[in-house]
């Protein structure tokens, strides 16, 4: 059975060097024009750091709700896997109760602490690749992911592990646990993911991005993300380039 915790390790087995995650940036915006693509090996670096910041200074645990107000995103791959790694649940309405919140939008963590109260767990993230801090100002007790994040070690060790009966995803209402969520990932692809592929995808929907990162991983495959509208002609060239095998 694989679980959303063991796939990161279970790539670096296979190949550590290969492309698990290529990103294009076609939004209007800082990011626009972007091209951003993490190995196993990278991503893993970026998966300690941010697990490591969760358990050391959120006590993010099994049975931790963290709500992940992201788009689909290099940085919301990341983000998700550390929550996993930590054996937190993640969480994509911002309706829900969670103990910790990341997000992209200030305005979504102001409204998150005024709802959990002083002292609530919120990390600001940039979704620029070369940020070095946030655009604008960074309210209290509001970790700034651009200038923190560096400083937490790439290497991470779990104080605890989820149980496969665990709740690792809440979406629409449905919790999924540990030990179904990579099957639960892949059971509603109209058309199912090969292995070895390398999928594309443009999507809006994180909780669909979550779903194909899983289950493309899961057959030791790689995705591409287009945000934003690229234009025929350029995502035509863009899926020759990449060698995409599967379009979603």
């Amino acid at each position: 059975m694989t679980r959303p915790d063991t796939l990161l390790f279970a790539l670096q087995r296979s190949d550590a060097a290969r492309p698990r995650i290529t990103c294009y940036d076609d939004t209007d915006g800082p990011t626009k024009g972007e091209r951003i693509e993490l190995s196993a090996r990278v991503l893993s670096n970026w998966v300690a750091k941010a697990a490591n910041a969760l358990q050391e200074d959120y006590d993010v645990e099994p049975g931790s709700r963290v709500l992940l107000a992201l788009p689909p995103h290099w940085r919301t791959a990341y983000w998700a896997l550390a929550t996993w790694a930590v054996g937190g649940c993640v969480v994509l309405d911002a309706a829900e109760e969670a103990d910790v919140c990341i997000s992209d939008d200030p305005a979504v963590l102001d409204d998150f602490v005024r709802r959990s109260g002083a002292g609530a767990a919120a990390v600001l993230v940039t979704l620029a690749a070369l940020a070095r801090r946030a655009d604008g100002s960074v309210s209290d007790g509001v970790m700034d992911e651009a200038a923190q994040l560096a400083t937490y070690a790439d290497q991470f060790e779990p104080w605890a592990e989820a149980d496969d009966e665990d709740p690792a995803l809440v979406v629409d209402g449905e919790s999924v646990s540990y030990g179904a969520l990579v099957e639960w990932a892949g059971s509603d692809q109209a058309a199912p993911v090969d292995a070895n592929a390398r999928a594309h995808i443009s999507t809006y929907d994180t909780a669909l991005f979550l779903k194909v990162l899983l289950s493309t991983w899961a057959g030791d495959g790689s995705v591409v993300l287009s945000r934003g509208e690229p234009g025929a002609e350029a995502l035509a060239g863009r899926l020759a380039t990449e060698g995409v095998t599967h379009t979603l």
